[in-house]
């Protein structure tokens, strides 16, 4: 109560109104404690001034709990090769500086969990970046809601959040089960996977039968586009998640999953089928070591096209890890450029100059479209590599 009377001063209690009002409008019986937080609202392309500003006026207090924060519009070493103007990166800096103030970490990375910020089973946590929401439910079994950037940032004030939704086990329980009639074989079929169930469950729980042995890439893929699409923040897979073990499914609707659905759609996340490209982007949600790796044997050896380019998006700690296994050298000796921090779905895109572009990403070919103003091609990470080198689809 000290601190919502504002004892600690009007950050903080700021930060408590928000959290007690998330509260009351879920009828949450209490707060409870949350072992890290993770800030979306980052980018100077999705706030703008205002979001700036609010961060600003905030920005006098510490956070409590380890705090990361989603990509930023640029690569905050390498934005003028990006070819990202001076004002933006200004603005950029300014919104990264404020964040700093606060003691959050500059992991500006969707992928959290794949640097070290990774929370452990049933931890309860604030995270508010979609696929890794969805990835740290899922996957990793921590208990966290879709926050918003605000709410996840009031959380990493204060240390607690509101205990409703997805810290409540009986909100865990699958409401569709989903079983799988054919056989999945590169990330980018999980993203059509992803794409097609999400639309179907919309924000509810997909239990998923049919599925033998993922990766843990695959695992990434799938969360990215369930979110992307449906606004799915928790999935199971039968025999490989961790709560999918203790669950009894019976009562609820199944439906198939069929191969002429998977080509449907992957029809359906492009825009145009065949042209020139403007920009190959991997890494959405950001690339794992394996998937660069995988991009680095596809490009050894090879050349980019001249009007084309190859950005291949990663979080800091592992594009440091492909440095020292020679993967960075094997994508930019072929012409490609890696970055770090940003991915193209909030760099400014639109000001770049492309029209065009080729994913591997059920999410990137979901939001680009709208968010960046390209026409897309989606496809698996060697079809995406292919059209780079050739410049054409």
């Amino acid at each position: 109560m000290a601190i919502l009377r504002g004892d600690n001063g009007p950050v903080k209690q700021k930060a408590m109104q928000i959290l007690v009002a998330l509260g009351e409008i879920f009828d949450a019986d209490k707060l409870i404690d949350v072992e890290s937080a993770q800030i979306s609202g980052v980018s100077y392309k999705t706030i703008g001034d205002t979001g700036l500003q609010w961060v600003e006026s905030m920005s006098t207090e510490k956070v409590v709990i380890p705090t990361t924060l989603n990509p930023t519009g640029m690569d905050l070493h390498l934005w003028r090769q990006m070819g990202i103007s001076h004002e933006f990166a200004a603005k950029q800096i300014q919104i990264i500086n404020a964040y700093s103030r606060f003691g959050v970490k500059s992991l500006c990375s969707c992928t959290p969990y794949l640097s070290g910020h990774s929370p452990k089973f049933k931890d309860h946590i604030a995270w508010a970046e979609s696929s890794a929401v969805c990835y740290a439910n899922s996957v990793l079994g921590a208990r966290t809601n879709r926050e918003g950037g605000p709410s996840a940032l009031a959380s990493a004030l204060i240390g607690k959040t509101a205990n409703y939704g997805y810290h409540l086990d009986e909100n865990r329980k699958p409401t569709l089960c989903v079983d799988l009639d054919v056989h999945l074989h590169a990330e980018s079929d999980f993203s059509a996977l992803g794409v097609s169930i999400g639309k179907k469950v919309n924000n509810g729980v997909p239990y998923f039968t049919g599925i033998e042995n993922p990766s843990a890439d695959s695992l990434k893929s799938l969360a990215a586009s369930l979110a992307a699409s449906g606004g799915v923040a928790l999935y199971h897979v039968e025999g490989v998640t961790p709560e999918a073990y203790s669950l009894q499914v019976g009562g609820i609707e199944t439906i198939n999953f069929t191969s002429d659905e998977l080509v449907s759609s992957y029809d359906a996340l492009s825009t145009f089928q065949s042209g020139a490209v403007d920009l190959v982007a991997i890494g959405c949600p950001h690339a794992s070591l394996s998937e660069m790796k995988k991009v680095a044997a596809l490009a050894k050896g090879k050349k980019v096209a001249n009007n084309t380019k190859l950005w291949v998006f990663t979080s800091a700690g592992v594009k440091l890890m492909a440095e020292r296994f020679g993967y960075l050298k094997d994508i930019i000796k072929a012409g490609g450029e890696v970055y770090t921090d940003c991915c193209m779905v909030v760099a400014p895109i639109e000001q770049l100059g492309f029209k065009t572009m080729a994913v591997n990403s059920g999410k990137a070919a979901i939001y680009s479209p709208s968010a960046s103003k390209v026409e897309v091609i989606f496809g698996t990470t060697g079809r995406c590599v292919d059209i780079a080198m050739k410049g054409f689809a």
